[in-house]
């Protein structure tokens, strides 16, 4: 066999969707944990200076995104890890499929593996949807906290008695109680405080790390698909009677 045969053969044994997945698994991922992590901590920033002055009030909400900013180390390492083996297992599948190496075999232990990580990976995409929609969320505040601004600088009402009645109370998201102080923001203020850097960067941080769960969601959809394939395939060709090449 020449060189280019080779390259081939060797070519013909890359899981392409299992590759193609990976490098989305990974972007999204590190999109969404990085994102989100620096987005949070901004968001802590601007409730404290300007929405939660008493740290009582909002005591609770900051234990919560610490602990959110610990799980998301988690999510990267684990994903880090599962990403690289899910790779590892469609290079066997693959190999295994196109009988890469001669006659094809295989053994119980194997299509179990196989068939956990079809489980395991449909299981993981089922909670990646959460995790994008709950990662709206934030978008979804921060937008109309934007908006708000936004009219307050129109030209309609900027400079007008009216615009001191224009407001954005955030405990009404529930994420701070009815009793903090101030809780509301009016006018100029709230206009002060779209301008800040904390603010641009957080809502900015928000909508990508939400594109990077989306993305991840997709990822997932992908390693899905290539793992079910394989894994019927694998079953299929492990019957004795089985005489169709796929």
């Amino acid at each position: 066999m020449g060189c280019f045969e080779c390259c081939i053969k060797c070519l013909g044994g890359v899981p392409y969707a299992s590759l193609v997945a990976t490098i989305l698994c990974f972007s999204g991922v590190a999109l969404f944990c990085g994102c989100g992590h620096v987005a949070l901590a901004g968001t802590v920033a601007i409730l404290e200076q300007h929405f939660s002055t008493n740290t009582s009030d909002h005591a609770l909400l900051s234990e919560v995104i610490q602990l959110m900013q610990y799980v998301i180390y988690g999510i990267a390492s684990f994903f880090f890890l599962y990403g690289i083996i899910l790779l590892a297992e469609g290079f066997y599948t693959t190999s295994a499929v196109k009988e890469l190496h001669g006659e094809f075999k295989t053994t119980a232990c194997g299509r179990c593996i196989s068939g956990m990580f079809v489980f395991l990976t449909y299981v993981l995409g089922v909670a990646w949807l959460g995790v994008f929609g709950f990662s709206a969320v934030p978008v979804f505040m921060f937008y109309n906290i934007w908006s708000t601004c936004e009219v307050i600088k129109s030209p309609q009402t900027n400079g007008t008695a009216g615009v001191e009645q224009i407001c954005v109370d955030i405990r009404q998201y529930g994420i701070i109680p009815w009793n903090a102080f101030p809780g509301r923001i009016c006018g100029s203020a709230l206009e002060n405080i779209c301008n800040t850097s904390e603010f641009y960067m957080s809502y900015h941080l928000f909508i990508v790390a939400c594109a990077g769960a989306g993305a991840t969601v997709i990822a997932l959809l992908i390693y899905m698909m290539a793992t079910t394939y394989n894994y019927a395939v694998l079953k299929f060709k492990s019957r004795e009677d089985c005489c169709t090449k796929f």
